[in-house]
């Protein structure tokens, strides 16, 4: 069904884009939020990547990668928007009605610290960890979308890991007098 949706869009049908704008828009959207960590900010690339997706949609050889080469327009256009900003936005937002975090056991204080660990990330690096653990794409799939080295995929994620677990273990550093931590 999907391939055939994509096929007509390719030809230039509105309607056809138009199915696949409402099935692959709300998973764009919840993967821009992610990336970007700004629900606004994320409605306003998703808007920028369908609309890229649909001005090069005539371009795509095989209608089968269409979901992991629309991550890859939406990764390009979330880099993009991040690189204009110069800078991650510093507002909390915590993603409520989130299913990727359904665990009651995980702690307020917990997600909270999860969260800021992640927005040490650069969005080069939280693309390949959302793709890998909130999509589960494997390491060739995430290589093909964001368009690196199986390698690079790998390394980019060990290097995500080592980082986010460097920063909650400096959170859970107690704090000296004089504001140092131990």
């Amino acid at each position: 069904m999907e391939r055939e949706l994509v096929e007509l869009a390719r030809q230039g049908d509105r309607v056809a884009f138009g199915e696949l704008a409402i099935t692959l828009g709300d998973r764009l959207h919840a993967v821009a939020h992610r990336i970007l960590r700004d629900r606004d900010l994320a409605g306003d690339v998703t808007q920028q990547a369908l609309l890229k997706i649909w001005q090069e949609l005539p371009r795509l050889r095989d209608a089968e990668r269409f979901a992991g080469w629309s991550y890859r327009v939406l990764v390009n256009t979330c880099r993009d928007e991040m690189r204009r900003r110069r800078r991650p936005s510093a507002d909390l937002d915590l993603l409520e009605n989130d299913a990727w975090i359904p665990d009651a056991s995980i702690s307020v204080a917990d997600r909270d610290q999860l969260d800021r660990a992640f927005r040490t990330l650069s969005v080069d690096h939280r693309s390949v960890v959302i793709l890998h653990y909130y999509l589960e794409y494997s390491l060739a799939e995430i290589a093909s979308i964001v368009d690196i080295p199986v390698g690079t995929v790998r390394s980019r994620l060990h290097y995500a890991r080592r980082v986010m677990r460097s920063s909650i273990e400096a959170d859970r550093r107690p704090v000296l007098d004089g504001g140092r931590s131990a």
